[in-house]
């Protein structure tokens, strides 16, 4: 039981980042014209693109960097679109100018500053609750599984945010310290509630001392 809850905390904590960072790609463009009803489909195409990170220009209208990580999304999307009887088209821009790549990559660098910001925020409390489990002493296993839940869910977020994350994002080297400060945290915390579950409990100590009998009368616990 022991070993699983150190493995939980600690499994996945650091990915290999493969960014663009100092490359200007050029960017997909997706024009999406859904049925308005039912509404699922366009609440569909929403949440998957939004996921994946792109960036809405406009009602129906989304870009991306062109590289590999969003070629599923965008696929799907597309997809999504014609089957529940849509339009789907994709363009690939260059931009008139330089300054308009460079626009659209501070647009995109900027909602990624933002989710950093959230998951930051989110680490933090995350920290915070174990510190108050801590000091109240509560060591149990139902809170730890909690716990294990969150660190999983933060985890997760963390991939997720990377592999959008193509340019490098400057928060994104805070975030990853984050991370691993939670599952340092984690960790100990879940070293706390083994030692409470099944730890060794010492003999009871006699503040009289030894009354010179001889006699042990003590009880091996």
């Amino acid at each position: 039981m022991w070993r699983r809850y150190v493995v939980q905390c600690n499994r996945g904590y650091i990915r290999p980042v493969t960014n663009t960072a100092d490359a200007q790609p050029d960017w997909q463009v997706v024009l999406l014209r859904l049925p308005s009803s039912p509404s699922r489909h366009r609440v569909a195409a929403w949440r998957r693109l939004r996921k994946a990170g792109a960036l809405s220009l406009g009602p129906g209208v989304w870009a991306v960097p062109d590289v590999p990580a969003f070629v599923e999304h965008l696929d799907h999307a597309v997809d999504n679109a014609r089957r529940a009887g849509g339009e789907a088209i994709v363009l690939q821009s260059r931009g008139r100018e330089p300054q308009d790549k460079a626009a659209l990559r501070a647009m995109f660098e900027a909602a990624r500053n933002e989710e950093w910001a959230e998951f930051l925020s989110d680490c933090a409390k995350f920290r915070a609750e174990l510190a108050k489990e801590i000091r109240i002493a509560k060591f149990t296993l139902a809170e730890l599984e909690e716990e294990e839940q969150s660190m999983q869910r933060l985890r997760r977020w963390h991939r997720e945010l990377t592999a959008r994350d193509v340019f490098g994002a400057a928060a994104a080297a805070d975030a990853g310290l984050a991370l691993k400060d939670c599952v340092a945290a984690c960790e100990d915390y879940a070293e706390r509630v083994y030692d409470t579950l099944h730890g060794r409990q010492q003999p009871a100590h006699d503040p009289g001392g030894d009354t010179g009998s001889g006699d042990d009368t003590g009880t091996e616990v």
